[in-house]
């Protein structure tokens, strides 16, 4: 029997995906340099990139917002170095804090939104700008910034050495320069994940389930480890990893009334064995992936669509929640076995436009709130998301 398609109310598809001010900071100048890049489209193979005329380099200040003429209204990217440190992203700039928050360094300046920012420490980073994916990196903890190349796709970025890193199924070794393509299933719903060069994660819809498969040779064979009966198709995957054989799944679901339904599902010995973490459905949006109509068991996050999801190891990982509809429409849960148990934070928070969350370890993180009128605001949490401290208020949008 083939799936049938849930229609909703009103089919209103509001989810956006997701893995990331003003005041006092030290003056001075970052060279960013722009170097060679490469063609963004993915290869099968490693080729040499084509070179380009290299931009004179030039040199943005390094200051903070109210010292400069960097507008930093809407936060679009953020990731930590460590519970103190860490880079935030917007329209055309990066910024960095070393005392959680409290204050910030305008450190590159250039056209396009920050898409996404990833750190392998408190030296090397990367920052994606722009729909065309302007791949920037810095190796000196942002005092300088260059340009690297071209993103192949806009799946989330994850380096795991210096020069290694994956893009869903695009792998480069060379720090971004070239990518390649690794292979995946037919029908492939949304990004496939690769935790490393011979471990991925795919999820696809078979008739009248949904299977998540899983590759150990980089592509080249894939199995099905895990297949759910479901009464409505997903309409986007989120994958994400924190071992070779652990994988978070997020199933999203039909859209309609502001509302999102979406599931979350966990494996931590490689599939053989699945924890059901959440199990979301909405009067909008109908049945959560993977389970039948009218099933509304299952632990549930606050809010009626989701949030960014942030995983810290085989046991923990975070998800916003968010309710377009209420006063407070933003809010954290967390699992810390694994997906056994889910709590739901008691704190809500304003903020009408993109949430963002990254978390340092199992205690403490980073909350951002955006907002259309309002200016944008981070919290920080030290005791696991219990309660968050509001640290900044960024400059008001214009």
């Amino acid at each position: 029997m083939m799936i049938k398609k849930y229609m909703p109310i009103a089919a209103i598809t509001l989810f956006a995906l997701t893995g990331c001010q003003s005041s006092g900071g030290a003056s001075g100048a970052v060279a960013v340099t722009e170097s060679p890049t490469s063609s963004a489209a993915v290869t099968t193979a490693p080729t040499a990139p084509a070179a380009t005329p290299t931009a004179a380099p030039t040199t943005v200040p390094n200051k903070n917002t109210s010292a400069s003429n960097v507008s930093m209204s809407t936060i679009t990217a953020v990731r930590l170095a460590d519970a103190k440190s860490g880079w935030i992203g917007g329209k055309g700039w990066i910024a960095h804090t070393n005392n959680g928050g409290t204050q910030w360094q305008v450190q590159y300046q250039g056209a396009g939104d920050a898409k996404q920012i990833f750190a392998l420490n408190g030296q090397d980073a990367w920052a994606v700008f722009g729909e065309e994916g302007k791949l920037v990196n810095t190796k000196d903890g942002g005092q300088h910034w260059a340009s690297v190349g071209q993103m192949p796709n806009a799946a989330f970025l994850h380096f795991v050495t210096k020069q290694e890193a994956f893009s869903g199924n695009a792998h480069t070794v060379d720090g971004g320069v070239k990518w390649t393509k690794m292979p995946v299933p037919e029908g492939t719903v949304g990004d496939a994940y690769f935790h490393d060069a011979k471990n991925g994660w795919a999820v696809k819809q078979v008739k009248d389930a949904i299977e998540v498969d899983r590759t150990q040779d980089g592509g080249k064979t894939w199995k099905a480890v895990l297949s759910r009966k479901s009464a409505v198709a997903p309409t986007g995957a989120v994958i994400r990893s924190a071992g070779a054989d652990d994988a978070w799944v997020e199933l999203i679901g039909e859209s309609g009334m502001t509302q999102t339904s979406y599931s979350l599902f966990h494996t931590k010995d490689g599939g053989k064995n699945w924890q059901t973490v959440l199990a979301n459905s909405t009067a909008g949006g109908g049945p959560a992936p993977g389970f039948p109509a009218g099933d509304n068991t299952g632990p549930k996050n606050t809010g009626t669509k989701p949030g960014p999801l942030y995983v810290v190891s085989p046991d923990v990982a975070f998800m916003g929640g968010q309710c377009p509809s209420c006063d407070k429409p933003n809010s954290v849960g967390w699992t810390k076995d694994g997906g056994k148990t889910w709590v739901n934070g008691q704190e809500t928070f304003t903020g009408y436009g993109e949430l963002l969350l990254a978390m340092a370890d199992v205690n403490q993180g980073w909350l951002l709130t955006n907002d259309t009128a309002q200016p944008s605001v981070m919290y920080t949490t030290a005791n696991g998301g219990v309660k968050w401290q509001k640290a900044h208020t960024f400059d008001a949008p214009k």
